[in-house]
């Protein structure tokens, strides 16, 4: 006579296989996320602004001279050699991410700051960053930067770029 134990645990396996599989609905799913709509209804992709980024920064409050701040480019070449430089070459040149040759052309001074004191958001929102972390599959993360420190990364950036 067979045991009915390895019957038993078999039956026990499908069961819970089945149930486990079941079509419950999910609280995650796009459909029922709301996380992202705001209170006049928009979603967050509906109100970001690609030309200034999201977070502090905006036209209002950065201000570029035509000269280069010499005093801020040099600070910004000491935290490019600190905090970039192991991710980022100052050619066009990738390395793990982007090179940062031209990028001053090709991005407004204030999303340039909001880029770098606050990158998840705009990874999340921003189609130029998205395409960019499809070339480099690896997310910027954020390195802290106050104020003062992106400023003087954005000065070094010009400098990079040809302002004299």
């Amino acid at each position: 006579m067979k045991k009915p134990f390895p019957i038993l645990v078999f039956i026990l396996m499908v069961s819970f296989y089945f149930s486990s599989c079941g079509g419950g609905t999910d609280s995650k799913s796009p459909a029922a996320d709301t996380s992202n709509v705001n209170k006049s209804g928009e979603t967050d992709a509906e109100v970001y602004d690609p030309k200034r980024g999201e977070g502090e920064f905006s036209a209002d409050n950065v201000k570029i001279s035509d000269q280069l701040d010499k005093t801020l480019a040099t600070a910004g070449e000491s935290n490019f050699g600190v905090k970039c430089s192991s991710c980022h070459k100052l050619t066009d040149e990738k390395l793990v991410g982007p090179g940062w040759k031209g990028v001053t052309t090709r991005h407004t001074p204030y999303w340039i700051m909001n880029f770098i004191t606050n990158p998840d958001p705009m990874i999340n929102k921003d189609p130029a960053v998205q395409a960019q972390l499809e070339l480099c599959l690896v997310r910027m993360p954020n390195q802290n930067l106050n104020t003062d420190e992106a400023r003087q990364l954005l000065e070094f950036m010009r400098k990079n770029d040809g302002v004299k």
